[in-house]
């Protein structure tokens, strides 16, 4: 099935509603009946302002960037981009066309994924 693979990049440490940024988009796909997302954490990167960020022992609170993913139909893609150009929260998202499966079939204890067709 042909998809989209929609990503979006934050600051660890940035929040929106008290909640942290990363956690808040999963929260809001969720919400919105988005069926998986991801976050993953960089171990360095930069953005339009050119300030390196990496991580150092010494540092407790992060600052490096978080990048939150999801595979999903093009009309689900914009339905959760619709959703988000609300909110007072300036979000960088890449939106890339990708082939969506399954391989195999999951053990009878686990529940089979729900894909349409």
């Amino acid at each position: 099935m042909q998809g989209i693979y929609l990503k979006f990049y934050v600051q660890e440490k940035t929040r929106h509603h008290g909640v942290l940024a990363y956690e808040w988009l999963l929260e809001q796909a969720k919400a919105i009946g988005i069926h998986g997302g991801t976050a993953f954490r960089a171990i360095a990167g930069y953005g339009r302002h050119g300030h390196l960020h990496e991580e150092h022992f010494f540092e407790l609170a992060g600052d490096l960037p978080i990048e939150v993913g999801f595979a999903l139909e093009e009309a689900d893609a914009q339905r959760l981009l619709d959703h988000l150009a609300g909110e007072k929260l300036a979000l960088f998202y890449i939106k890339v066309p990708v082939e969506l499966g399954v391989i195999g079939t999951p053990p009878p204890s686990d529940p089979q994924p729900s894909r349409k067709t």
